[in-house]
């Protein structure tokens, strides 16, 4: 799955600058790790709720990265050139080897790895369904903006996992690729027809707030990591930090955009 050069806890609290100073670090910086963040996978997988809400993050995961090997391969046929569709075809590749870590791990604590991803399969069809890209450009954009929001969401939510789950899901984050790809081909694009970074500017938006929209609705549906991000399971996290967690998301969109050419 791509990710930013920066979390988006990371770039609220490196850019800030003085702005922190008015508005408090606490809100430019990631929740402190709770005290599940200091066990393994064996001890905090004890209580019952958070291994409801780790399997549910899991299954999420598997099937994101799923359906990211499966749009990377398709939209590899819109690639102009040979060199572009082997880029593709490579991060396809990796997202594929993701989700295999995360079907083991499911196995490995005894869960089915199909009925932990099938709750989540509506949604992230219908979130790809309304966001196909209709051209090669509009599908580097939403491989770099979409999936990184998605990364930044998840990477939020590695903070209050245990150590062990925690180290799995940051290494299916792990960049394959798209960030550098995606900028170098977006730049060179705008730059040679400067009429282009309008329509991307819009595509890039649309991608934000159904990516959003498609977070929230994951969350909202599954009481168990509703649990985990507002409190219960995740001590110390309340609804004011789940705010400020997708303002840190879109701050970190913004500095994308910029690093794209586009208007946030």
């Amino acid at each position: 799955m791509e990710t930013p050069d920066k979390t988006a806890a990371e770039a609220g609290s490196a850019d800030n600058g003085s702005a922190s100073a008015d508005n408090g670090s606490a809100e430019s910086e990631s929740a402190p790790a709770t005290s599940i963040a200091t066990q393994s996978w064996e001890q905090a997988s004890a209580d019952p709720t958070y291994r409801a809400a780790v399997v549910d993050l899991l299954g999420a995961l598997a099937y994101g990265e799923l359906a990211a090997f499966e749009r990377l391969a398709e939209d590899a046929k819109l690639a102009p050139s040979l060199a572009d569709k082997a880029e593709l075809a490579s991060m396809a590749s990796a997202e594929f080897h993701h989700f295999e870590k995360l079907r083991e791990r499911l196995a490995l604590i005894d869960e089915e790895p199909t009925a932990a991803m099938e709750p989540f399969a509506a949604a992230l069809d219908e979130f790809h369904r309304l966001t196909a890209p209709s051209d090669w450009l509009e599908g580097l954009i939403k491989a770099y903006v979409g999936d990184s929001i998605a990364s930044d969401f998840y990477r939020e939510v590695a903070t209050r996992l245990d150590a062990d789950t925690r180290a799995l899901v940051l290494s299916v984050l792990d960049d394959t690729g798209h960030s550098s790809f995606a900028v170098e081909k977006v730049r060179a694009a705008i730059e040679a027809d400067p009429r282009v970074g309008g329509r991307l500017a819009l595509w890039a938006r649309r991608l934000m707030g159904e990516a959003l929209s498609q977070a929230q609705r994951v969350v909202a549906d599954r009481d168990s990591l509703s649990t985990m991000l507002v409190g219960g399971v995740a001590d110390g996290f309340d609804l004011a930090e789940v705010g400020k967690m997708f303002s840190r998301i879109t701050e970190a969109h913004t500095k994308r955009m910029a690093a794209l050419g586009l208007a946030a």
